[in-house]
């Protein structure tokens, strides 16, 4: 069992029978959902209700048939489980590279407890020292969008796929990556910008939303919890 399958099955020992659940996106995640999907059809888990977070992870829950839900008809979820691409200190993340960050930011801040799954290389000292921040823009004058994230101390570009068409989210907007030399310098300064900000949908700080970090390593499983 590899770190991110170590974090997954960890995960899954706070899911309980009749808990309402946020599925996250990304290859830490599909395992979460595989995992989740066997102790169902096992019996060992029992009216649970899914509430994916893409249309990726919708497909995977039906193969596994997990039973599937939506916000419009649950008000608050029991858990949401989730990865990330970078994880602080304060247990802020960087999120999105899956592409599905505003569905993930939608659904994880109706969960009671939000656990985010992770292995080793995604624990950093700042955020956005490893790799790109993403953030979702609409595809009117998105080039414009572009230039105005290259003010902000970063160098921004948009996201295109190998074919050199623009990558595209399940929502159908358009994705730029935002490259810190340094990391980001003051997480909460950017995320209040990018939030003013017209043609910005969302970006991929998710901030004061995780309640506990699952991390896994060739030394074992070990939990980071927000002090209460």
């Amino acid at each position: 069992m590899d770190a991110k399958q170590m974090a997954a099955a960890a995960a899954l020992d706070y899911v309980k029978s009749g808990m309402k659940i946020g599925l996250g996106t990304g290859s830490t995640t599909r395992y979460f959902v595989d995992m989740l999907g066997t102790k169902i059809k096992a019996g060992e888990l029992e009216d649970i209700i899914g509430v994916p977070t893409s249309e990726r992870t919708a497909s995977q829950a039906r193969a596994l048939k997990i039973p599937l839900g939506s916000l419009s008809d649950i008000e608050v979820l029991d858990l949401a489980v989730d990865g990330a691409d970078e994880v602080d200190p304060q247990l802020n993340l960087i999120k999105g590279l899956g592409r599905a960050l505003l569905r993930e930011k939608i659904v994880e801040s109706h969960a009671r407890e939000f656990i985010v799954i992770v292995d080793e290389s995604k624990i950093v000292n700042r955020l956005g020292t490893k790799g790109a921040l993403p953030v979702e823009i609409v595809t009117f004058e998105a080039r414009a969008h572009i230039r105005w994230l290259n003010s902000l101390g970063c160098r921004a570009e948009q996201w295109m796929e190998m074919d050199g068409t623009p990558a595209m989210t399940d929502n159908g907007n358009y994705l730029a990556k935002c490259y810190f030399s340094e990391g980001i310098a003051d997480v909460f300064d950017l995320a209040e910008k990018l939030a003013w900000r017209a043609g910005i949908v969302e970006h991929g700080l998710f901030i004061n939303m995780a309640t506990r970090i699952i991390v896994a390593g060739e030394s074992g499983v070990r939990t980071m919890e927000r002090e209460k």
